[in-house]
């Protein structure tokens, strides 16, 4: 049992390591077995020298050292402590007989931060000895916290000056203003020169007053979504330069905290000659390739009426492949043009009070012969709502939809059109038992010519276009679209509006 218990004491971890210094043995001695028997580590040295190489080769956490010694007396030991870098901070508390108070000043002076003398006192000592090492856990702490504070200070102004320097020579326009007032704060060189304004000109000034008088509402709508999402990424806007010039960028705002102030960093790519050639191309689109592809179904539609002859069964065979083809290619340009003209507002959205019954009943009998022809049954649960919105726009979204449905769900499947209330919003849903699309593909698919698997376009004759104009359409009427899905059980595509 005893053996036991002496090999707890060992194993404990001691409260601090003592080295007590004094040429008499009686004396360490005492203070070694008074320290001990209250968890205290103590090394005892008779010698001031030797005191010395022991407290540079493991410092300890405090040193009691007596004043009268021979070779070295206690003053100089502890000036020698204080002279070296790995000892000066060890707490020195001196211990002797010499009570006068020229001796304690003395002590002080040599760098000892308590004196008590002898004959001592027990419970003086280890009070006198706590209270030092507590000061000395204090200092510590606070010493360490120090040095990660500098370290985060250091880190922190690094990763500043980092991020000043690419704010300079970033080739993109960037700029940073007040989220409250829109006031700008700092701006990049790149910002001066697509704006052709001065530095001057332009801090504290309103940063939306850059924007384009059509873009204004946009931006505004950038900010609120931000607000709640931190970020926008690409949001195509129209920015007015100093000569008076539209240019056409793209926005990425990104919500930061600037000195405690809620700020907005804006970074902007200019598109204006990306613009040019894509209306280049759609104007190339209209009049070069409609035309030779409306004349060249003209023409394989009059073959297959047979006007011009009967052809063979293989050649039959061909002229369907082509009309089917060439049908495509014109849903496909048709699309294109299409989108960018909603993209570009060209085409605007006229919404009126629209009830919603006889738009969703138009929808369901529009897509009928469709899913009658892949044996798929549509079914409609309507609600009496009315909204604001444009009616023919909202229904090329809904027999879009529908047309996804039918063409994706297996014969014999169901594809179902449903409109409910919910607060203050309308929520229309399309809903497949179809074979599901992939959780990676939820978002990816409203984007242009992106769809699940690329053998879909020549399956199933799509372009890839049809839900990005919906998701366009949708956005214009202040709605939102979206789908869940479950791989081999079907999709649901939602869309809420508001209510007026």
């Amino acid at each position: 049992m005893f053996a036991k218990l002496m090999s707890r004491e060992r194993n404990q971890t001691p409260k601090a390591d003592i080295l007590a210094i004094d040429d008499t043995p009686e004396n360490l001695a005492l203070l070694s077995q008074m320290l001990t028997e209250k968890g205290y580590k103590v090394r005892s040295v008779t010698k001031g020298s030797t005191a010395l190489r022991g407290a540079k080769a493991a410092p300890p956490d405090l040193i009691l050292l007596d004043v009268k010694m021979p070779e070295m007396n206690g003053y100089e030991v502890c000036r020698y402590l204080k002279a070296d870098e790995r000892t000066r901070n060890i707490p020195v508390i001196f211990i002797s007989a010499l009570g006068d108070v020229f001796d304690k000043v003395k002590a002080f002076q040599a760098g000892g931060v308590d004196y008590i003398t002898k004959p001592f006192q027990v419970e003086e000592v280890l009070a006198r000895l706590d209270t030092h090492l507590t000061i000395r856990n204090l200092q510590l702490k606070l010493q360490a916290q120090n040095t990660q504070l500098q370290q985060e200070i250091a880190e922190k102004t690094a990763a500043e000056d980092k991020f000043a320097k690419a704010f300079r020579s970033c080739p993109n326009p960037i700029a940073i203003a007040t989220y409250e007032s829109g006031h700008l704060l700092e701006v990049n060189k790149s910002f001066l020169q697509m704006s052709g304004y001065s530095e001057a000109e332009v801090i504290g000034k309103d940063i939306s007053q850059y924007y384009s008088f059509s873009a204004s509402e946009k931006y505004d709508q950038v900010l609120q979504k931000c607000q709640t999402e931190n970020f926008v990424r690409n949001q195509e806007l129209e920015f007015q330069s100093k000569s008076g010039q539209i240019k056409t960028i793209l926005l990425s705002l990104e919500l930061i905290e600037l000195g405690g102030t809620k700020c907005t960093l804006q970074i902007m790519n200019d598109i204006t000659e990306r613009k040019r050639l894509e209306n280049e191309f759609i104007s190339l689109v209209s009049h070069e390739l409609r035309t030779p592809m409306t004349s060249t179904i003209g023409a394989l539609d009059l073959l297959n009426s047979g006007q011009l002859g009967t052809l063979s069964d293989r050649g039959q065979q061909i002229l369907k492949v082509a009309i089917r083809n060439i049908e495509r290619l014109i849903r496909l340009v048709n699309d294109i043009l299409d989108l960018e003209r909603i993209k570009s507002g060209k085409i605007t959205i006229e919404p009126v009070n629209c009830d919603l019954v006889p738009l969703l009943i138009q929808a369901t009998e529009t897509m009928q012969a469709m899913a009658e022809k892949a044996q798929v049954q549509v079914l409609l649960e309507p609600s009496t709502v009315s909204l604001r919105l444009d009616p023919d726009r909202m229904l090329q979204t809904l027999t879009n939809l529908l047309s996804n449905g039918i063409k994706f769900t297996e014969p014999g499947g169901i594809v179902k059109l449903k409109a409910s209330v919910n607060g203050d919003r309308c929520q229309i849903t399309v809903q497949d038992t179809g074979r599901g699309i992939p959780e990676d593909k939820l978002e990816s698919i409203f984007e242009r010519f992106h769809q699940v698997d690329a053998s879909d376009s020549r399956s199933k004759g799509g372009t890839g276009l049809g839900l990005a104009i919906c998701r366009h359409i949708v956005e214009r009427h202040n709605g939102k679209i979206w789908v869940e899905s479950v791989l081999g059980k079907g999709s649901t595509f939602y869309i809420s509006l508001p209510l007026n």
